[in-house]
């Protein structure tokens, strides 16, 4: 079993909760088409301070160039392979990276033919 696949066993652990990620949906995302997402935890959560979501992208699929223009996002690669564009710079995404977007900066994701897995944060929360 790979770090991707024991998100589906984990849990979140908060003071006064716990929450199996197993009993969490995933989602297609709204406008990537391959991408599915599963919120782990969200600004209702954390005051809006931060978020935590586990994205999946299936094999030769995109997350197309975008920005946040508030969130420092970070990407922690834990199965597959890819590229990740990062303010005009092509880097290639292997298992154990970890890029980290400015808020404002252009970025986008293309899944290698295995597909990619990521760990994504977001400060402050995005949803």
């Amino acid at each position: 079993m790979n770090t991707f696949e024991q998100f589906e066993t984990g849990k979140l652990v908060l003071p006064k909760t716990e929450q199996p990620f197993s009993t969490l949906p995933w989602a297609p995302h709204p406008t990537f088409e391959g991408v599915d997402l599963k919120h782990l935890i969200t600004a209702k959560d954390t005051n809006g301070k931060f978020s935590y979501h586990l994205v999946r992208i299936a094999a030769n699929k995109k997350i197309g160039l975008h920005t946040h223009e508030t969130q420092i996002e970070t990407h922690e690669v834990i199965a597959g392979s890819g590229r990740c564009f990062n303010a005009q710079k092509e880097y290639p995404y292997t298992v154990g990276m970890i890029s980290i977007f400015a808020a404002g900066a252009e970025h986008a994701v293309i899944a290698g033919p295995d597909g990619l897995s990521l760990f994504a944060k977001f400060i402050p929360a995005l949803c």
